[in-house]
């Protein structure tokens, strides 16, 4: 009995020590800095938010029309310049370096995040009237936050998540993930504010976002504001380099 009781009360002291480990680390499972490696070509802007001072790539275009890309947890923002710049020739193009991405200072959090998302976009308003939103993976919950506070005039959500604590209670099942996890990225309980048309894309072999969660994000929008496309063949990784994925985007912005 006593032997039973000890291996007990170890096991609960295990279990303890992994939750707090989950509570103290959990940042460092959904960011993944990653340095500008494809600024040729580009020109970097600086923006002063407090605690941090952020890099944004930027192809600088005059007019009315902007786009606005925020990328994955281990996404190099600036590898997408070219291809937006090819698929959008007459929008000016600005890529968010996160905190602690790409030169930019400060370390990542949902709330940081989001603030540097809006300061962004208040910046770009002054320039352009007609801002179109786009967010991959990680990105497409900041995208979303975003366009419900402020006037994007569409929106484009790629490889989209109904919540990152969703998926992270799959993931870690024998774990409390709803009280442990702090940036949720709770992405459905923004979609009913979304009232510009919206595109999700999916990807027909997504290794990391179960369709399952997508769909329950696009369930979320008002009838007839947001629709679904999967791309065939691509994964997680990968979507962007298919012709439907950029044939996808220039149809919806």
């Amino acid at each position: 009995m006593r032997t039973t009781a000890t291996l007990l009360a170890i096991a609960l002291l295990l279990y303890g020590a992994a939750c707090l480990a989950l509570l103290a680390f959990q940042r460092s499972l959904i960011y993944f800095p990653q340095p500008a490696s494809f600024g040729s070509g580009s020109t970097q802007i600086s923006l002063s938010v407090p605690d941090a001072q952020l890099v944004v790539s930027v192809r600088p275009q005059l007019g009315p029309k902007a786009l606005i890309y925020f990328g994955g947890n281990a996404e190099d923002v600036s590898a997408n310049l070219g291809g937006l710049a090819s698929a959008f020739p007459e929008h000016a193009i600005y890529l968010m370096h996160y905190r602690g991405y790409g030169g930019s200072t400060g370390k990542p959090t949902e709330a940081a995040l989001h603030a540097d998302a809006l300061a962004l976009f208040d910046k770009v308003r002054q320039a352009h009237a007609e801002i179109a939103v786009v967010g991959r993976s990680l990105g497409s919950g900041v995208a979303i936050r975003l366009a419900s506070q402020r006037p994007a005039a569409r929106l484009a959500l790629v490889t989209p998540y109904h919540s990152i604590q969703e998926i992270a209670a799959q993931q870690f099942p024998v774990f409390p993930v709803r009280w442990l996890l702090v940036d949720k990225f709770e992405s459905w309980r923004h979609a009913p504010a979304i009232h510009v048309p919206t595109l999700l894309l999916a990807a027909e072999f997504d290794e990391v976002i179960p369709r399952a969660s997508t769909q329950g994000l696009h369930a979320a929008f008002a009838p007839g504001v947001a629709s679904l496309v999967v791309v065939p063949r691509a994964g997680h990784n990968t979507i962007s380099n298919s012709p439907q994925y950029w044939a996808g985007l220039r149809g919806a912005l």
